[in-house]
């Protein structure tokens, strides 16, 4: 996509915007249909179809600091699932991060990001959104940038329902202390090489183990085992990401109790000593899944080896709540 200078090369000088513009077009103009079908700024103060206007200001402290949160939602059937507990949780980050919320009322949030949805004419596929201490300089503190920024995008995803297995490893990588674990913010960097290091061993994802052997999280959704016993467990959301599906699944979950799939639903510290040897079922959690089985963790097969039927229950539970559930709201489409 990029354009590189040989050493030997004379860079280019841009003197004009429209310069810029151009070169950016030229790379976008084989991208149909565009990769990105519509992205607000608060820079400048509206939504932008243009993939080549879709930019940041360098000195943005969520470019070079790192000081900024972010969440998701996603869009399926013309329907924004689950908008609110995310901004609920979006806004909890901020005020863990020290990003002030005071011109980003959550009202205003939300009617940003379904006019925003509503222009990109996307029907399935998430939206993205950050809230940063915003431009202004370079330096460590955020006290020279004037106001905090908030930028969303929306990408166009053919997601389905999973309902294959996969492979988990237990990574090596350090996790985060729970002040940075809890609170859903742009500092990914332990996350992407704990799924390098995944991807590395041939696994989908890795498996976060805390200092006291107790299970964690994956590097961007929530686990959960079913134990010989008939538990779905969930580990305990103190010192983790509290997951906006996890918390659905456990709120949903009652009802394979009911079924006679599941004898009880909790979240609790699971260790993974206990975890390798009582569970019968493992899998990923999380938005965009919104439940994948695991059936090989570290070379060990989980129960049989095979998708067991409970986390398939699950899954189909969450999927049905996505198309048809209470916590869906429709896009104004034009």
């Amino acid at each position: 996509m990029g354009s590189y200078v040989q050493a030997e090369d004379e860079v280019p000088v841009y003197e004009s915007g429209a310069e810029v513009v151009q070169k950016l077009q030229e790379k976008y103009k084989s991208s149909a249909p565009p990769p990105y079908p519509a992205m607000y700024s608060s820079v400048v103060g509206g939504i932008i179809l243009d993939p080549t206007m879709m930019s940041l200001p360098i000195d943005d402290h969520m470019a070079h600091r790192g000081h900024a949160v972010f969440d998701t939602a996603m869009i399926l059937d013309g329907h924004l699932y689950e908008l609110d507990p995310h901004l609920d949780r979006f806004l909890r980050s901020a005020a863990k991060a020290r990003i002030t919320t005071t011109p980003f009322p959550k009202p205003n949030l939300r009617s940003i990001l379904l006019q925003m949805t509503a222009a990109s004419n996307c029907r399935k596929g998430s939206i993205r959104y950050w809230l940063s201490s915003g431009p202004g300089d370079f330096l460590l503190s955020s006290s020279g940038c004037p106001s905090p920024s908030f930028y969303a995008v929306v990408i166009p995803t053919d997601y389905t329902q999973s309902r294959h297995g996969v492979r988990a490893v237990t990574t090596s990588v350090p996790m985060k202390p729970p002040l940075f674990a809890t609170m859903k913010n742009v500092n990914y960097l332990p996350n992407v090489l704990s799924i390098m290091d995944a991807e590395d061993r041939g696994a989908f994802a890795s498996v976060w183990v805390d200092e006291e052997g107790f299970v964690a999280e994956g590097p961007m959704v929530n686990v959960a085992f079913v134990t010989r016993d008939g538990e779905l467990v969930f580990p305990a959301f103190e010192r983790i990401l509290s997951g906006c599906t996890a918390k659905r699944a456990i709120a949903l979950a009652p009802r394979l109790v009911d079924g006679g799939l599941l004898k009880k639903v909790s979240t609790r510290r699971i260790a993974a000593d206990e975890a390798r040897r009582d569970a019968v079922e493992m899998a990923f959690v999380g938005s965009g899944l919104p439940v994948l089985p695991i059936v090989d963790w570290d070379g060990q097969p989980i129960g049989d080896g095979e998708v067991g039927k409970t986390m398939l229950a699950l899954s189909d539970l969450i999927w049905e709540d996505m198309k048809s559930g209470p916590d869906r709201i429709a896009v104004p489409y034009k």
